[in-house]
């Protein structure tokens, strides 16, 4: 994944935003909206959008485009270096290859341990019981 090509192909588009400003927030278009194609892209490989695809494709639109938004602060530059850090994390995150979990068998120590330590207790709980009168 390309970073630098990536945030270079994305569309942003002002909107007015609920929240922080008083009669301010009647006026100014703060909150950011972020598009992305990630059909068109070029920032990466097919093997990653495919992957992407798969991953989250609950955030995709059927056009192929990830929207995300962001009205969090007062100031349209931050809440768009917000709305960019957010996406570029997504990407990364979703982009990670999981490692194959390797089976492991606990060692014949431990089992002996474990095993040991219930017989301790199975019979302190025998020690317990009632004496059985016939």
């Amino acid at each position: 994944m390309n970073t630098e090509v990536l945030i270079s192909e994305l569309a942003f588009k002002a909107v007015r935003s609920s929240g922080p400003g008083g009669q301010h927030v009647n006026k100014t278009a703060s909150k950011v909206e972020v598009s992305f194609n990630l059909e068109s892209s070029e920032a990466l490989s097919e093997t990653e959008k495919d992957r992407l695809r798969n991953k989250i494709s609950s955030k995709i639109t059927s056009e192929g485009i990830i929207m995300l938004q962001c009205g969090e602060t007062r100031s349209q530059h931050r809440n768009k270096a917000i709305v960019i850090e957010r996406l570029v994390e997504l990407l990364q995150k979703n982009l990670k290859v999981a490692k194959p979990r390797k089976k492991t068998k606990p060692s014949k120590g431990v089992i002996e341990r474990r095993l040991k330590s219930k017989k301790e207790k199975a019979l302190k709980k025998q020690s317990r019981r009632s004496p059985k009168i016939d």
